[in-house]
């Protein structure tokens, strides 16, 4: 797999979770990497850890003035901008009857509006480039839905949508756009958030959740940021270059049929 060394990134979530894991695959491949993240202080130690090639931008994605100016500054310091990574997104999980308007509202404006102020900001600078990549992560709830997580689903559905539509707008000028969907990861930030109320819920232990969540997957275990990192890096990398509007499956198998009452052995 082949990563051009000088490539030049622009991260949103970018100082946690897979975004902070991806920066650093790119960084290790040469590339130049601006993190976008709300958060000053995991900002700080994200760069303080990456190094030289890590810029630091705080910004909120879904303020559109905020993302213009991160993404200027960054094709700024770089001389350019030839790849968007969107990480930034959150999560609520309650019954239906208790999601607030400002449930509602913050997952959407997040994970959907500041997906594409994101796309929107950087789009000129990938055209312009020669060898744009957008690469967004989406879920394995943009594909099927969940109980007690309807704004998440919705939003990752409409992220899937989103990618589909900028990647048939932006394929003239070799841009490729792309997205992958993976199923719950327990050591990003959204994952820890997720076990805890499966643990509240369940009444048991983290132990007894993630090695009940591995049981049920095809594969046999729990999904990592590795896993994502290298697929996202697999869309950015020369060999992808003519895939475009995917929604990749990183799932170790969770999304395949099986028989009810009978065993996968």
């Amino acid at each position: 797999m082949t990563i051009a060394a000088n490539r030049k990134v622009l991260i949103t979530g970018g100082a946690s979770g897979f975004g902070l894991d991806i920066a650093r695959e790119m960084i290790s491949a040469g590339a130049k990497v601006a993190l976008v993240d709300k958060s000053a202080q995991n900002l700080a130690l994200a760069t303080k850890e990456l190094g030289s090639n890590a810029l630091s931008i705080t910004a909120d994605v879904r303020n559109q003035s905020e993302l213009i100016a991160a993404v200027e500054l960054a094709n700024s310091e770089f001389r350019g901008l030839d790849t968007l990574v969107i990480s930034a997104g959150v999560i609520h999980i309650k019954p239906m009857g208790e999601v607030s308007e400002a449930d509602w509202d913050l997952t959407l404006d997040v994970n959907l509006k500041g997906a594409f102020f994101a796309i929107q900001a950087a789009s000129k600078y990938l055209v312009e480039s020669g060898r744009g990549r957008i690469v967004a992560i989406s879920s394995d709830a943009g594909k099927r839905g969940f109980s007690q997580i309807q704004a998440y689903c919705a939003s990752k559905f409409g992220l899937i949508g989103l990618i589909e539509s900028c990647a048939v707008e932006l394929a003239h000028a070799q841009v490729t756009v792309n997205c992958v969907c993976p199923v719950g990861c327990p050591t990003t930030g959204m994952g820890e958030e997720v076990l805890d109320w499966k643990i509240k819920v369940g009444n048991t232990t983290p132990e007894a959740i993630k090695a009940a969540t591995a049981q049920t997957n095809p594969l046999g275990r729990n999904a990592s940021e590795t896993d994502v990192t290298k697929t996202v890096s697999f869309f950015i990398s020369d060999e992808a270059a003519f895939l475009t509007g995917c929604a990749l499956d990183v799932d170790g198998g969770a999304h395949l049929g099986f028989f009810p009452g009978v065993s996968s052995n």
